[in-house]
């Protein structure tokens, strides 16, 4: 089961600081999980400068040019964040017992463990 899920509020905990051009420290949505590559999308993190080429569309219009998109990071380098105190933590699991239309199941589930100090 996997500890970071799109979605998930996480923080960059390592890395440049935010006062050296980096993004330690700075928290973001999971846009995306790339599972085969260990690593994840970032709303709002980790921009890189990315030149497409120039075409054109059906109306005629002109695509392309320079863009600025969220690149992937490893997983490692991440935190999820816990909601109730905003700080990064780690994620443990337990197991539930969940009835459904009267049948008991056990179902693996995530939670916050408890966050200390900043990572």
């Amino acid at each position: 089961m996997a500890n970071i899920k799109k979605g998930d509020l996480v923080q960059v905990i390592t890395g440049r600081t935010q006062a050296r051009g980096g993004d330690r420290g700075k928290q973001g949505k999971v846009i995306e999980v790339l599972v085969d590559q260990n690593r994840v999308i970032v709303e709002g993190i980790n921009f890189v400068t990315k030149h497409a080429r120039v075409g054109q569309t059906d109306r005629g219009t002109k695509t392309g040019g320079i863009e600025t998109v969220e690149a992937p990071i490893h997983v490692s380098n991440v935190a999820v964040v816990d909601p109730s105190t905003k700080k990064p933590t780690r994620v443990g699991f337990r197991t539930e017992q969940v009835t459904k239309n009267g049948v008991a199941k056990t179902v693996r589930v995530r939670y916050a463990k408890k966050s200390g100090k900043d990572l």
